[in-house]
Protein backbone atom coordinates (compact mmCIF):
# COMPACT_ATOMS: atom_id res chain seq x y z
CA UNK A 1 0.00 0.00 0.00
CA UNK A 2 1.54 3.15 -0.86
CA UNK A 3 1.28 5.92 1.28
CA UNK A 4 1.75 10.21 0.75
CA UNK A 5 2.85 11.74 3.61
CA UNK A 6 3.21 15.60 3.81
CA UNK A 7 6.48 16.94 6.24
CA UNK A 8 6.21 19.92 7.94
CA UNK A 9 10.18 20.68 9.22
CA UNK A 10 11.56 23.56 11.06
CA UNK A 11 15.00 24.45 10.91
CA UNK A 12 17.56 26.89 11.93
CA UNK A 13 18.18 30.64 9.75
CA UNK A 14 19.65 30.31 6.54
CA UNK A 15 23.27 30.64 6.75
CA UNK A 16 26.37 29.27 4.62
CA UNK A 17 26.02 25.62 4.55
CA UNK A 18 22.89 25.41 5.85
CA UNK A 19 21.16 23.90 2.75
CA UNK A 20 24.06 20.93 2.26
CA UNK A 21 23.34 19.85 5.68
CA UNK A 22 19.78 19.72 5.40
CA UNK A 23 20.52 17.71 2.15
CA UNK A 24 22.87 15.34 4.17
CA UNK A 25 20.48 14.84 7.01
CA UNK A 26 17.06 14.19 4.40
CA UNK A 27 19.27 11.90 3.11
CA UNK A 28 19.50 12.66 -0.43
CA UNK A 29 22.66 10.86 -1.42
CA UNK A 30 20.76 7.11 -1.11
CA UNK A 31 21.01 6.37 2.52
CA UNK A 32 18.04 5.73 4.71
CA UNK A 33 16.80 8.09 7.31
CA UNK A 34 17.26 7.46 11.11
CA UNK A 35 13.54 6.87 12.51
CA UNK A 36 12.87 10.19 15.08
CA UNK A 37 16.05 12.20 14.04
CA UNK A 38 15.02 15.62 15.25
CA UNK A 39 15.90 19.14 13.60
CA UNK A 40 16.54 22.17 15.23
CA UNK A 41 13.11 24.04 16.17
CA UNK A 42 12.11 27.64 15.16
CA UNK A 43 11.47 30.54 17.04
CA UNK A 44 9.19 33.32 15.99
CA UNK A 45 10.67 34.94 13.42
CA UNK A 46 12.88 33.17 12.03
CA UNK A 47 12.44 31.56 8.59
CA UNK A 48 11.10 28.19 7.85
CA UNK A 49 11.50 25.74 5.27
CA UNK A 50 9.46 23.40 4.32
CA UNK A 51 9.40 19.98 2.34
CA UNK A 52 6.77 17.64 0.94
CA UNK A 53 7.92 14.34 0.37
CA UNK A 54 6.26 11.30 -1.52
CA UNK A 55 7.01 7.84 0.24
CA UNK A 56 6.43 3.97 -0.53
CA UNK A 57 5.19 2.21 2.54
CA UNK A 58 4.09 -1.04 2.99
CA UNK A 59 1.06 -1.74 5.32
CA UNK A 60 3.18 -3.40 8.02
CA UNK A 61 5.17 -0.08 8.37
CA UNK A 62 2.31 1.58 9.91
CA UNK A 63 2.19 0.50 13.68
CA UNK A 64 5.83 1.88 14.24
CA UNK A 65 5.37 5.07 12.68
CA UNK A 66 2.79 5.73 14.25
CA UNK A 67 4.43 4.89 17.80
CA UNK A 68 7.37 6.70 16.67
CA UNK A 69 5.49 10.19 15.67
CA UNK A 70 3.51 10.27 18.78
CA UNK A 71 6.62 9.59 21.11
CA UNK A 72 8.17 12.44 19.50
CA UNK A 73 5.28 14.67 19.38
CA UNK A 74 5.32 14.19 22.95
CA UNK A 75 8.94 14.94 23.18
CA UNK A 76 8.82 18.46 21.67
CA UNK A 77 5.53 19.03 24.14
CA UNK A 78 7.71 18.34 26.95
CA UNK A 79 11.34 20.23 25.69
CA UNK A 80 9.20 23.10 24.98
CA UNK A 81 5.60 24.04 26.28
CA UNK A 82 5.53 27.74 26.33
CA UNK A 83 7.17 27.66 22.26
CA UNK A 84 4.00 28.66 19.70
CA UNK A 85 5.78 27.87 16.76
CA UNK A 86 7.40 24.58 17.99
CA UNK A 87 6.44 22.01 15.33
CA UNK A 88 7.31 18.72 15.84
CA UNK A 89 9.39 16.73 12.46
CA UNK A 90 8.10 13.90 11.21
CA UNK A 91 10.50 11.77 9.60
CA UNK A 92 9.72 8.18 8.53
CA UNK A 93 11.79 5.15 8.11
CA UNK A 94 12.79 2.60 5.20
CA UNK A 95 13.88 3.41 1.72
CA UNK A 96 11.80 6.30 -0.26
CA UNK A 97 11.56 7.33 -3.32
CA UNK A 98 11.81 11.30 -3.70
CA UNK A 99 8.95 12.93 -5.62
CA UNK A 100 9.40 16.74 -4.90
CA UNK A 101 10.58 18.89 -3.02
CA UNK A 102 10.15 22.64 -2.39
CA UNK A 103 11.71 24.91 -0.30
CA UNK A 104 8.94 27.60 0.80
CA UNK A 105 10.42 30.66 3.05
CA UNK A 106 7.88 32.35 5.95
CA UNK A 107 6.64 35.09 4.74
CA UNK A 108 6.20 36.80 8.45
CA UNK A 109 9.76 37.57 9.74
CA UNK A 110 10.09 38.71 12.93
CA UNK A 111 9.53 42.90 13.96
CA UNK A 112 12.75 42.94 14.96
CA UNK A 113 14.58 41.47 11.90
CA UNK A 114 11.76 43.93 9.84
CA UNK A 115 12.95 46.96 11.65
CA UNK A 116 16.96 45.85 11.26
CA UNK A 117 16.61 45.06 7.78
CA UNK A 118 14.75 48.80 6.75
CA UNK A 119 17.39 50.34 8.89
CA UNK A 120 20.56 48.97 6.73
CA UNK A 121 17.71 49.82 3.40
CA UNK A 122 18.28 53.73 4.56
CA UNK A 123 21.57 54.22 6.14
CA UNK A 124 22.04 52.76 2.38
CA UNK A 125 19.92 54.98 0.46
CA UNK A 126 20.90 57.77 2.56
CA UNK A 127 25.20 57.26 2.07
CA UNK A 128 26.33 59.30 -0.75
CA UNK A 129 28.48 58.26 -3.41
CA UNK A 130 31.71 59.39 -2.77
CA UNK A 131 33.68 60.06 -6.08
CA UNK A 132 37.23 58.61 -6.40
CA UNK A 133 39.38 61.23 -7.14
CA UNK A 134 42.01 58.79 -8.72
CA UNK A 135 39.61 57.12 -10.91
CA UNK A 136 38.57 60.70 -11.90
CA UNK A 137 41.84 61.81 -12.63
CA UNK A 138 42.75 58.53 -14.75
CA UNK A 139 39.62 59.09 -16.58
CA UNK A 140 40.67 62.99 -17.71
CA UNK A 141 44.37 61.48 -18.95
CA UNK A 142 43.42 58.57 -20.72
CA UNK A 143 40.58 60.89 -22.63
CA UNK A 144 43.65 63.67 -22.92
CA UNK A 145 45.72 60.63 -24.38
CA UNK A 146 43.11 59.91 -26.64
CA UNK A 147 42.51 63.53 -27.98
CA UNK A 148 46.40 63.88 -28.41
CA UNK A 149 46.81 60.12 -30.31
CA UNK A 150 43.87 61.87 -32.92
CA UNK A 151 45.39 65.18 -33.09
CA UNK A 152 48.89 63.27 -33.73
CA UNK A 153 47.62 60.80 -36.70
CA UNK A 154 45.39 64.09 -38.21
CA UNK A 155 48.84 65.97 -38.50
CA UNK A 156 50.61 62.69 -39.91
CA UNK A 157 47.98 62.22 -42.40
CA UNK A 158 48.19 65.40 -43.42
CA UNK A 159 52.03 65.18 -43.91
CA UNK A 160 51.44 61.78 -46.05
CA UNK A 161 49.42 63.37 -47.72
CA UNK A 162 51.25 66.81 -49.44
CA UNK A 163 54.45 64.24 -49.30
CA UNK A 164 52.88 62.07 -51.99
CA UNK A 165 51.68 65.19 -53.92
CA UNK A 166 54.84 66.84 -54.11
CA UNK A 167 56.78 63.91 -54.66
CA UNK A 168 54.54 63.40 -57.70
CA UNK A 169 55.54 66.90 -59.17
CA UNK A 170 59.23 66.20 -58.59
CA UNK A 171 58.78 63.56 -60.67
CA UNK A 172 56.87 65.92 -62.91
CA UNK A 173 54.08 64.30 -63.10
CA UNK A 174 50.33 66.24 -62.08
CA UNK A 175 49.68 65.31 -58.14
CA UNK A 176 46.47 64.28 -59.14
CA UNK A 177 43.77 63.90 -61.71
CA UNK A 178 42.64 67.48 -63.23
CA UNK A 179 38.99 66.11 -63.59
CA UNK A 180 38.90 64.76 -59.92
CA UNK A 181 39.24 68.24 -59.12
CA UNK A 182 37.11 69.80 -60.95
CA UNK A 183 34.38 66.97 -60.33
CA UNK A 184 34.88 68.03 -56.51
CA UNK A 185 35.48 71.57 -57.01
CA UNK A 186 31.99 71.98 -58.80
CA UNK A 187 29.94 69.87 -55.55
CA UNK A 188 31.48 71.91 -52.99
CA UNK A 189 31.71 75.36 -54.44
CA UNK A 190 28.54 75.47 -57.49
CA UNK A 191 26.21 73.24 -55.53
CA UNK A 192 26.55 75.40 -52.32
CA UNK A 193 26.44 78.65 -53.28
CA UNK A 194 22.34 78.74 -53.18
CA UNK A 195 22.70 76.96 -49.60
CA UNK A 196 25.47 79.49 -48.37
CA UNK A 197 23.36 82.50 -50.15
CA UNK A 198 20.39 82.04 -48.90
CA UNK A 199 21.29 81.48 -45.15
CA UNK A 200 23.76 84.17 -45.51
CA UNK A 201 20.68 86.60 -47.03
CA UNK A 202 18.46 85.76 -43.99
CA UNK A 203 21.02 86.09 -41.22
CA UNK A 204 21.56 89.36 -42.54
CA UNK A 205 18.21 90.67 -42.65
CA UNK A 206 17.66 89.64 -39.26
CA UNK A 207 20.98 91.08 -38.28
CA UNK A 208 20.66 94.88 -39.74
CA UNK A 209 16.69 94.67 -38.38
CA UNK A 210 17.39 94.44 -34.67
CA UNK A 211 20.57 96.30 -34.48
CA UNK A 212 19.03 99.12 -36.65
CA UNK A 213 15.93 98.77 -33.78
CA UNK A 214 18.83 99.61 -31.29
CA UNK A 215 20.26 102.24 -32.79
CA UNK A 216 17.85 104.13 -33.61
CA UNK A 217 16.88 105.23 -30.16
CA UNK A 218 20.07 107.02 -30.44
CA UNK A 219 19.51 108.32 -33.98
CA UNK A 220 22.95 105.85 -35.15
CA UNK A 221 20.86 103.82 -37.47
CA UNK A 222 23.39 104.89 -39.96
CA UNK A 223 25.57 102.83 -38.33
CA UNK A 224 24.07 99.46 -39.54
CA UNK A 225 25.63 99.33 -42.79
CA UNK A 226 29.04 99.25 -41.42
CA UNK A 227 28.54 97.03 -38.18
CA UNK A 228 26.66 94.08 -40.50
CA UNK A 229 29.28 94.64 -43.03
CA UNK A 230 32.52 94.24 -40.78
CA UNK A 231 30.40 91.39 -39.06
CA UNK A 232 30.44 89.61 -41.86
CA UNK A 233 33.54 90.14 -43.45
CA UNK A 234 35.80 89.30 -40.59
CA UNK A 235 33.67 87.22 -38.75
CA UNK A 236 30.42 85.66 -39.82
CA UNK A 237 31.29 85.13 -42.89
CA UNK A 238 33.64 82.39 -43.07
CA UNK A 239 32.13 80.97 -39.30
CA UNK A 240 28.85 80.19 -41.03
CA UNK A 241 30.55 79.02 -44.41
CA UNK A 242 32.46 76.93 -42.79
CA UNK A 243 29.98 75.13 -40.45
CA UNK A 244 27.42 74.83 -43.34
CA UNK A 245 30.41 73.27 -45.43
CA UNK A 246 31.44 70.70 -42.65
CA UNK A 247 28.03 69.67 -42.56
CA UNK A 248 27.29 69.17 -46.47
CA UNK A 249 30.71 68.62 -48.23
CA UNK A 250 32.54 66.79 -45.02
CA UNK A 251 29.68 64.95 -44.51
CA UNK A 252 29.94 63.64 -48.14
CA UNK A 253 33.40 63.24 -48.16
CA UNK A 254 33.54 61.36 -45.08
CA UNK A 255 30.44 58.94 -45.98
CA UNK A 256 32.04 58.13 -49.64
CA UNK A 257 35.76 57.70 -48.21
CA UNK A 258 34.02 55.13 -45.34
CA UNK A 259 32.02 53.13 -48.05
CA UNK A 260 35.12 52.28 -50.53
CA UNK A 261 37.27 51.55 -46.82
CA UNK A 262 34.59 49.44 -45.88
CA UNK A 263 33.79 48.02 -49.34
CA UNK A 264 38.20 47.29 -49.65
CA UNK A 265 37.98 49.98 -52.60
CA UNK A 266 41.13 51.65 -50.88
CA UNK A 267 43.22 48.11 -50.48
CA UNK A 268 42.13 47.58 -54.42
CA UNK A 269 43.36 50.83 -54.95
CA UNK A 270 46.79 50.12 -53.02
CA UNK A 271 47.04 46.72 -55.08
CA UNK A 272 47.41 48.82 -58.15
CA UNK A 273 50.49 50.98 -57.03
CA UNK A 274 48.25 54.44 -56.58
CA UNK A 275 48.50 56.04 -53.49
CA UNK A 276 45.19 56.14 -51.98
CA UNK A 277 46.22 59.39 -50.54
CA UNK A 278 47.08 61.37 -53.40
CA UNK A 279 44.48 59.87 -55.34
CA UNK A 280 41.57 60.24 -53.22
CA UNK A 281 42.51 62.58 -50.40
CA UNK A 282 44.45 65.67 -52.40
CA UNK A 283 42.16 66.76 -54.96
CA UNK A 284 39.25 67.08 -51.94
CA UNK A 285 41.61 68.51 -50.02
CA UNK A 286 43.05 71.35 -52.57
CA UNK A 287 39.00 71.49 -54.20
CA UNK A 288 37.64 72.66 -50.56
CA UNK A 289 40.62 74.95 -49.56
CA UNK A 290 40.60 76.72 -53.12
CA UNK A 291 36.96 77.70 -53.01
CA UNK A 292 36.09 77.87 -49.17
CA UNK A 293 37.06 82.14 -49.57
CA UNK A 294 34.99 82.36 -52.88
CA UNK A 295 32.13 81.09 -50.84
CA UNK A 296 33.15 83.44 -47.91
CA UNK A 297 32.63 86.19 -50.33
CA UNK A 298 28.87 85.07 -51.44
CA UNK A 299 28.18 85.19 -47.59
CA UNK A 300 29.18 88.53 -47.26
CA UNK A 301 27.37 90.21 -50.29
CA UNK A 302 24.34 88.18 -49.24
CA UNK A 303 24.30 89.76 -46.27
CA UNK A 304 25.53 93.15 -46.95
CA UNK A 305 22.19 93.14 -50.03
CA UNK A 306 20.18 91.80 -47.46
CA UNK A 307 21.18 94.46 -44.78
CA UNK A 308 20.97 97.06 -47.82
CA UNK A 309 17.02 96.10 -48.09
CA UNK A 310 15.82 96.85 -44.64
CA UNK A 311 18.21 99.76 -44.91
CA UNK A 312 15.94 101.26 -47.46
CA UNK A 313 12.86 100.30 -46.52
CA UNK A 314 12.82 100.64 -42.89
CA UNK A 315 15.73 103.31 -41.69
CA UNK A 316 15.05 105.21 -44.87
CA UNK A 317 18.69 105.22 -45.90
CA UNK A 318 19.10 105.33 -49.86
CA UNK A 319 21.52 102.52 -51.62
CA UNK A 320 24.29 105.05 -52.46
CA UNK A 321 24.62 106.11 -49.47
CA UNK A 322 24.34 102.39 -47.76
CA UNK A 323 27.46 101.62 -50.08
CA UNK A 324 29.55 104.67 -49.00
CA UNK A 325 29.03 103.90 -45.03
CA UNK A 326 30.19 100.31 -45.66
CA UNK A 327 33.41 101.26 -47.73
CA UNK A 328 34.16 104.02 -44.97
CA UNK A 329 33.81 100.95 -42.42
CA UNK A 330 35.76 98.31 -43.83
CA UNK A 331 39.27 98.32 -43.96
CA UNK A 332 41.71 96.23 -45.43
CA UNK A 333 42.68 93.89 -42.73
CA UNK A 334 38.95 93.07 -42.51
CA UNK A 335 39.09 91.58 -45.47
CA UNK A 336 42.35 89.88 -45.38
CA UNK A 337 41.05 88.47 -41.95
CA UNK A 338 38.28 86.69 -43.25
CA UNK A 339 40.13 85.45 -46.42
CA UNK A 340 42.46 83.86 -43.94
CA UNK A 341 40.28 82.66 -41.83
CA UNK A 342 38.60 81.37 -45.06
CA UNK A 343 41.28 79.27 -46.27
CA UNK A 344 42.20 77.95 -42.71
CA UNK A 345 38.64 76.19 -42.16
CA UNK A 346 38.46 74.96 -45.61
CA UNK A 347 42.01 72.99 -45.03
CA UNK A 348 40.49 72.00 -41.49
CA UNK A 349 37.26 70.39 -42.53
CA UNK A 350 38.55 68.96 -45.39
CA UNK A 351 41.25 66.99 -43.70
CA UNK A 352 39.00 66.04 -40.79
CA UNK A 353 36.38 64.61 -43.14
CA UNK A 354 39.46 62.83 -45.56
CA UNK A 355 40.65 61.20 -42.20
CA UNK A 356 37.46 59.87 -40.31
CA UNK A 357 36.21 58.29 -43.65
CA UNK A 358 39.63 56.52 -44.47
CA UNK A 359 39.81 55.36 -40.70
CA UNK A 360 35.92 54.06 -40.45
CA UNK A 361 36.08 50.47 -39.01
CA UNK A 362 33.03 48.08 -38.02
CA UNK A 363 30.80 48.04 -41.77
CA UNK A 364 27.62 50.28 -42.88
CA UNK A 365 27.16 51.25 -38.80
CA UNK A 366 30.53 52.24 -38.66
CA UNK A 367 30.26 54.65 -41.86
CA UNK A 368 27.26 56.05 -40.25
CA UNK A 369 29.26 56.91 -36.92
CA UNK A 370 32.27 58.10 -38.96
CA UNK A 371 30.21 60.39 -40.76
CA UNK A 372 28.76 62.03 -37.43
CA UNK A 373 31.76 62.30 -35.53
CA UNK A 374 33.30 63.75 -38.84
CA UNK A 375 30.59 66.56 -38.70
CA UNK A 376 30.57 67.46 -34.95
CA UNK A 377 34.37 67.43 -35.28
CA UNK A 378 35.03 69.81 -38.04
CA UNK A 379 31.91 72.34 -36.43
CA UNK A 380 33.96 72.18 -33.17
CA UNK A 381 37.56 72.67 -34.63
CA UNK A 382 36.13 75.62 -37.00
CA UNK A 383 34.68 77.74 -34.09
CA UNK A 384 37.18 77.03 -31.62
CA UNK A 385 40.11 77.89 -34.08
CA UNK A 386 38.18 81.01 -35.19
CA UNK A 387 38.48 81.86 -31.30
CA UNK A 388 41.99 80.99 -30.97
CA UNK A 389 42.47 83.34 -34.37
CA UNK A 390 40.66 86.09 -32.99
CA UNK A 391 42.63 86.36 -29.78
CA UNK A 392 45.95 86.28 -31.17
CA UNK A 393 45.00 88.75 -33.79
CA UNK A 394 44.11 91.25 -31.44
CA UNK A 395 46.76 90.56 -29.27
CA UNK A 396 49.56 90.59 -31.51
CA UNK A 397 47.89 93.45 -34.48
CA UNK A 398 45.44 95.15 -31.89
Amino acid sequence: MRLNTDIEMHSQTFTRGGIQSLFDFLGLHGHSVDRGKRIYQMKAGRQCLVADFAKNVDDTDMTSRDHTNAAYQQECANDDQDDEDCLPIHIQENRFTLRSFIFLVSSQPSRHFSLDMAANQSDTADAPIQANPVVVVQDVGHLSEAFMREVGSLFWFVVQTASESLDNIRRGRTPFRAVSFFRYSERAGVGSVPLVGLVSFFLGLTMALLTGYQLQRFGTERLVPGLVAISFTRELGPLLTGIMLAARIGASFTAELGTMEVNEEVEAIEAMGIPPLRFLVAPRMVALFALMPCLSTVSNISAIFASSLISRIYFNIAFVYFIDLVKDALLIRDIVTGVLKSFLFGFLISAIACYRGLTVKGGAEGVGIATTSSVVTAITTVIGFDTLFNIVYIVFFP
